[in-house]
């Protein structure tokens, strides 16, 4: 793995990403909420920004686009289905298309929902996907523009990655998606025992992302609408797992 990934915490629980390709000295941070800590870790370890990646178009992922781009000069890249909202856009893509990042390339998946044009960024050579806020740690996006069978397509396309894949989300959602994840699935032992581990990550002041893509396919609830156990539990039907995806999310939106 050539790609150095660090973690910027931003606002109140927004994870901003810097990738570093060493080899060909490439940097670009991913939805950069805010510039001041971009800034700050850049100056930190003597890089220069050359992309910004964006997911969607909400504020605490673009907020720090133009600021960034008038220091650096740096090319945006963000969703073609949504490129009108995304401040500074250079480069739009959509699904099938690719971004190299030096030596790495990233693959770009369409992943609507949350916002109408949301994108994600697979880098296979590393192993990293960063989903924006269509996947989270044990949760997912609320559906501010979308359908649930939008979604829920979405999240299959994610799904479909391999295990191995580590989830950069963009927030710490992580213990307050397990509360609702063991009120939705209480049989599941392995959700058990996660929920278990993150309340002590936490209380030691320590991050839950990323997240291996294996283990949010075996305790994420909103990746497992199509488990006939999960659908039964819920009295839906098991055939429809777009209607049981559908369910868990309003279950979710006011879930307390």
């Amino acid at each position: 793995m050539t790609l150095e990934i660090v973690r910027i915490p931003c606002l109140s629980d927004n994870y901003v990403w810097l990738l570093h390709e060493p080899a060909g000295g490439a940097v670009a941070v991913v939805d950069p909420a805010d510039p001041g800590p971009v800034r700050a870790t850049l100056g930190a370890r003597g890089w220069r920004l050359t992309h910004i990646l964006n997911t969607h178009h909400h504020a605490d992922h673009v907020g720090g686009n133009l600021a960034l781009k008038a220091e650096f000069g740096c090319t945006i890249v963000g969703p073609r289905a949504d490129r009108d909202r995304i401040p500074g856009i250079d480069i739009a893509l959509g699904e099938g298309d690719t971004l190299d990042l030096g030596a790495e390339r990233a693959r770009v998946i369409d992943v609507p929902g949350h916002t109408r044009g949301h994108a994600a960024f697979w880098f296979e050579g590393a192993g990293a996907l960063f989903c924006g806020d269509t996947l989270f740690a044990l949760g997912c996006g609320r559906m501010f523009e979308g359908t649930a069978p939008q979604m829920w397509a979405s999240l299959l396309k994610l799904r479909a990655l391999p295990d191995d894949t580590l989830v950069y989300c963009a927030h710490e959602y992580t213990q307050s998606n397990a509360r609702f994840a063991r009120h939705a699935d209480p049989g599941n032992a392995d959700l058990a025992a996660r929920s278990r581990a993150i309340d002590a990550q936490r209380a030691r002041g320590e991050a839950t992302v990323p997240s291996p893509l294996g283990l949010e396919k075996r305790t994420n609830p909103f990746l497992r609408a199509d488990d006939p156990a999960l659908a039964t539990a819920h009295g839906l039907d098991p055939h429809d797992p777009a209607a049981v995806f559908a369910h868990l999310r309003r279950s979710k939106d006011v879930f307390r």
